[in-house]
């Protein structure tokens, strides 16, 4: 997991502050991780020439590559901590969550403003007791809400970073997930150019 958040941190200075040079002790710091495991995460993006070692730090020279080295890294599923049927409309679920980080459908329309296909899912990284007390376990149904575990780096941002969005829905089988990716990709595309 402190893998993850370095990647989500270098991914969040480069589309986000748009920034490319980066140290090693900023983003452990960031993170609350050793430098070592800094150091550890970066091993694989120097191999695949996605950054560039200097003096004091390390520069981006491929996001995308980070970008998705780390979408099929990810194992989405066994961050999921609670999943349950609610027998209410995706806008309605959203309204009545407690306070919490959307992702992958909804994070995408929070953030974006609108979205590319329909959606019949919440995911959300979040409180998973106090979902449940709210959202009682229902398995009558296909789940169609979505509780992940949030790392202590992950609960600092107040809506859901670009980068773990995409690797987020990268991850879901469902046939409008693509969609998404899609139109996402082509916003991270405009912010790199």
């Amino acid at each position: 997991m402190r893998i993850e958040g370095v990647y989500r941190e270098i991914l969040y200075n480069v589309l986000e502050k748009r920034g490319s040079f980066l140290s090693q002790k900023k983003i452990a710091e960031a993170c609350g991780a050793a430098i070592s495991t800094v150091n550890y995460a970066l091993n694989p993006l120097l191999s695949m020439n996605a950054i560039e070692k200097k003096p004091l730090g390390f520069r981006v020279i491929a996001p995308k590559k980070i970008l998705l080295y780390w979408a099929s890294i990810r194992r989405f599923e066994r961050d999921v901590i609670y999943k349950t049927f609610v027998d209410l409309g995706i806008e309605e679920i959203e309204k009545s969550l407690p306070p919490a980080i959307f992702t992958a459908y909804s994070g995408y329309k929070f953030r974006f403003g609108s979205t590319p296909a329909g959606y019949a899912e919440v995911y959300v990284y979040g409180n998973a007791e106090k979902i449940a007390e709210r959202f009682p376990a229902n398995a009558k149904k296909p789940a169609n809400l979505f509780v992940l575990r949030a790392d202590e780096h992950l609960s600092r941002f107040r809506k859901i970073p670009i980068a773990q969005l995409f690797v987020d829905l990268w991850n879901l089988n469902k046939w409008y997930a693509h969609d998404f990716i899609n139109e996402l990709e082509v916003k991270i595309d405009g912010i790199l150019e």
